[in-house]
């Protein structure tokens, strides 16, 4: 890819009014009666489908634990140069369903890359592509997938209502398709997330949305504890208690419930360890915020600072974010001789 259009792509913006049409043709699309295709490249095999496959494993295990940055580029290679050519080329109806499949996930970890770099328009494409090739495949859990991945993004980038809108689309299509009961949880918490993002009942006393959330948020739990089943899609694996337990504790938090939000993102620290580093980030400085929510000024400081050093070794621009959006919250403390040196030490550190 030439400079220029690498640079194009790059700054592509988030665009929420695509996302409407994304959403209509989900949801009342007409599959392709054959995901066959007779192209002009070579024949495709099961063998290169589960290449496909194997590969987003390995990917997704690096994005887990140095952060996309490392990984991103290898990823679009990977995507541009290999995955792409195969489409093009000849295979039968059942082949051109796992192909569609496997492409949709390596569309979604390109995606993902994208996402943790802040390259939101970038990511909300890939997102998207993902979601067509998983109706091209008549793949729902793919597809629900490719939803909660918006969902996750809308999120991130304070979109309420458009994330209300992609969790309730990825929990009604995983309901028609009677997904398992780790997919289920997955978009629940989703869900729930949204919804408390959008209502903020903790800011507006509304006690009507924050019952809506604890539902969801029950739901999403009991989904969980029914277990695994030989139905699961290989994605959820990414889908731990630990995740369960983390994105329950940030729904806490916006309802106002600190305390729960703290112990959530502690325990969540405490089971991903070592093992997923940007994970054990992004729960310290939840803990951290939740600590300042209440009052817990030094508490706060001090399991931020911990962030620090994790955040140097990832290659995360989201880690960074989420260190700085902490750093803004501390303000009214801002005179505070400790405060000052966090700030400062947090500068000097990123920095360096």
């Amino acid at each position: 890819m030439d400079p220029s259009r690498r640079h194009l792509l790059a700054s592509l913006p988030f665009v929420p009014s695509a996302l409407g049409e994304w959403l209509v043709s989900w949801n009342y699309g007409t599959p392709a009666a054959s995901a066959a295709r007779r192209g002009a490249g070579r024949v495709v095999g099961l063998a290169d489908v589960a290449r496909i496959n194997e590969a987003r494993k390995a990917f997704g295990q690096m994005d887990q634990r140095f952060g996309a940055g490392l990984v991103r580029p290898v990823v679009v290679e990977y995507l541009n140069g290999t995955v792409a050519p195969l489409l093009r080329g000849h295979y039968d109806d059942r082949v051109g369903s796992e192909l569609m499949t496997a492409a949709a996930g390596m569309t979604w970890m390109a995606g993902w890359t994208a996402f943790d770099l802040n390259r939101h328009g970038q990511a909300q494409q890939h997102f998207g592509q993902a979601l067509r090739l998983a109706k091209t495949g008549d793949d729902p859990l793919t597809g629900v997938w490719a939803l909660a991945a918006l969902t996750r993004q809308a999120i991130h980038l304070e979109q309420g209502t458009w994330a209300v809108w992609l969790a309730r689309a990825a929990a009604d299509t995983a309901r028609r398709a009677e997904a398992p009961p780790r997919v289920m949880s997955l978009i629940l918490i989703k869900e729930a997330w949204a919804t408390a993002l959008q209502a903020k009942p903790a800011e507006i006393r509304d006690g009507h949305s924050a019952k809506q959330v604890e539902r969801l948020l029950t739901a999403a739990e009991r989904a969980y504890a029914k277990g695994t089943t030989d139905r699961d899609p290989e994605w959820t694996s990414r889908f731990e208690a630990a995740e369960l337990n983390a994105e329950v504790g940030v729904c806490w938090r916006l309802l106002g419930e600190h305390q729960r939000a703290a112990d959530c993102a502690e325990v969540a620290v405490t089971e991903f360890n070592e093992r997923l580093p940007r994970s054990v980030q992004f729960n310290q400085v939840h803990a951290a915020e939740a600590y300042l929510e209440m009052g817990e000024l030094e508490q706060a400081l001090d399991t931020a600072r911990a962030a620090i050093p994790v955040t140097k070794a990832l290659t995360s621009a989201r880690s960074v974010d989420l260190l700085q959006r902490f750093s803004g919250q501390l303000e009214p403390y801002g005179d505070t001789v400790v405060v000052r040196e966090f700030r400062d030490h947090l500068t000097s550190e990123l920095i360096a």
